[in-house]
């Protein structure tokens, strides 16, 4: 009797797997079907259907990490690339999920990982073309990046002289600038200081001079010893004046009676 109980079981246990695989297959097919109508999001959802009835299934989890990347999720992709090559010994199987990792990464601009990716693919599955393929066209991205950063790192360097030469090209102008300033200034102190030594030339010869830029009611007015000189001057005058007179009023008186002496 316990010998047909386990049987029944053992019988139970395997029509439950094979119902679970059988609804795995279901939604693994239905996925494939949205992913190539490009419904990526629906297949994503689909194949995690199937990883709910089988969840060490190999094509929904590898079909999974594609519809991810299709959807540009590049980091959940590469973690459900490299989960999968943890337990994976089927060098056919690993060839392709280190090509897809390089894919992933080449799409996430980490090139250097990228093509250490497609190499290890290659280790595992070497004549895959479109590996081979993909690694060139990794290694020539790679090129043109340093080619580009290196042009980039020339135009900066080529700027930052540029722009050396125009600051010294200020300073030198700045400098000119200030020297001509400077040598105005000189220019005018001397042309101010030969003018002054001028004027006073000028004013030296004497009290005439001096007098020449004093106003007129200054020039015209005298001291008081020269008003007095010259009020005994003509004093004098008047005095040599009335002396002469006389003398001429006398000569004149003389005269005259001298000829009255004679008419007589």
């Amino acid at each position: 009797m316990n010998k047909y109980i386990a049987l029944f079981i053992g019988f139970l246990c395997l029509f439950s797997l094979e119902a679970a695989a059988q609804k795995e297959r279901k939604f693994i097919r239905k996925g494939n079907g949205l992913f190539e109508g490009n419904e990526y999001e629906n297949s994503e959802n689909e194949y995690r259907k199937a990883l709910d009835k089988k969840i060490n299934s190999y094509e929904a989890s590898f079909n999974l990490g594609d519809a991810l990347y299709k959807q540009k999720k590049y980091d959940e992709a590469l973690k459900q690339f490299e989960s999968l090559t943890v337990s994976e010994t089927d060098h056919k199987r690993l060839g392709d999920l280190y090509h897809n990792m390089g894919n992933t990464l080449l799409m996430n601009r980490k090139i250097d990982e990228s093509i250490e990716a497609y190499k290890q693919s290659l280790r595992h599955f070497p004549n895959s073309k479109e590996t081979k393929y993909n690694l060139e066209y990794a290694r020539r991205m790679k090129q043109k990046e340093e080619e580009e950063k290196k042009k980039q790192d020339q135009n900066k360097d080529q700027d930052k002289k540029d722009q050396d030469k125009k600051d010294q090209d200020k300073k030198d102008q700045d400098k000119n600038d200030q020297d001509k300033k400077d040598q105005d200034k000189k220019d005018q102190d001397k042309k101010d200081q030969d003018k002054k030594k001028q004027e006073d030339q000028k004013k030296k010869p004497g009290d005439q001079d001096k007098k020449k830029g004093e106003p007129e009611e200054q020039k015209n007015k005298i001291s008081k010893q020269d008003a007095k000189r010259l009020l005994e001057a003509l004093e004098n005058d008047e005095k040599k004046v009335q002396e002469k007179v006389q003398k001429a009023k006398a000569k004149a008186q003389k005269a005259k009676r001298t000829k009255i002496k004679k008419d007589w």
